[in-house]
Formats: C-alpha cells, structure tokens, sequence
C-alpha cells in the first residue's frame, strides 16, 4: 500500500498581498536578519514570533569560528521563549534573511534541526505553530503548522 503525505499552504506573490499582522511580523524579521552574528557565511537570519498572548520576541543566527558551534534563528527564539515564557504557546513565527551574496527574493525554510525543535515545541505546548517565510521581496508562503514541514518526526511518542 502507498500512502501520502499532503498539506496546503498559502503563497502570496508578494509581501503586499499579506494582511497587515502577518506583514507586520515578517517586517520584523526582516529587520531582527540585519541584527545577527554571521561574519563567516554572511547569511544573516532573523526570526519572530508573535505568542497567543500577543506579545513578540525575536531571534537571529549566531555564527562562530568554530562552525559546528553556530546555532540557528529559530532555536535561538525557541530558547529565548523557553526561558522567558516557557508556558505560552506560540501563535506564529515569521522567518526572514538577508545576505552579501544571495538575493533576499524568495522564502526559505527552517533547516532540518530546526524544523526538529519546532515540531517538540509545538507538541509540548500542544497549539500549531503557524510559519510565514518570506525574503526581502518576492514570494510569501504561510504554512498552519510546522508539523507539515516534518512528516513522520522522531517525538517522545516514538521513545
């Protein structure tokens, strides 16, 4: 038997077309990018979320000359959150970049271990978290749930 993975997701042409929330939110991941560590890759990242409650807390990548040693936006705001609000779900994360070599004109994606921590977080708060990726121009995706972008993850129901 063959089975399949499917999900939807909504891709907007341009920042534009976002509601002003949404647009709000990648707007300030847009701007937390300029503010990370990255003088080896350049490759700078910075993501957002906004929690149930309303409130917003930022994170950016951090880079170090001893490269496995480097951590991501999105666990840096994961472990910021855990610290700071460890009980509040979060609602949504904006993810953004910038670069000296690359065109910020199209989304990316959290890397695998990201896309790892997202799904425990979401799980152990038990609430979606909703992503929108999104560069400095170009084409805009929002996904419901992180838990798309990890089928068949390895959680503590797999221990």
């Amino acid at each position: 038997m063959k089975n399949q993975f499917v999900y939807t997701f909504e891709q907007f042409a341009s920042l534009d077309e976002l509601g002003e929330h949404d647009l709000h939110l990648l707007q300030m991941a847009q701007q937390a990018s300029r503010l990370a560590y990255a003088p080896y890759s350049r490759f700078r990242v910075g993501a957002v979320a906004r929690l149930v409650n309303g409130e917003t807390l930022n994170g950016t990548n951090l880079e170090n000359a001893s490269f496995p040693a480097g951590i991501c936006a999105e666990r840096v705001l994961l472990s910021a959150l855990s610290a700071i609000h460890p009980k509040e779900p979060i609602d949504t994360i904006a993810i953004s970049y910038s670069g000296d070599d690359v065109e910020s004109d199209h989304y990316i994606a959290p890397c695998g271990i990201c896309r790892q921590s997202l799904v425990e977080y979401e799980q152990r708060l038990q609430h979606p978290i909703r992503l929108i990726l999104g560069g400095l121009t170009g084409p805009v995706i929002v996904i419901d749930s992180v838990s798309f972008l990890l089928p068949l993850a390895f959680t503590n129901s797999s221990l």
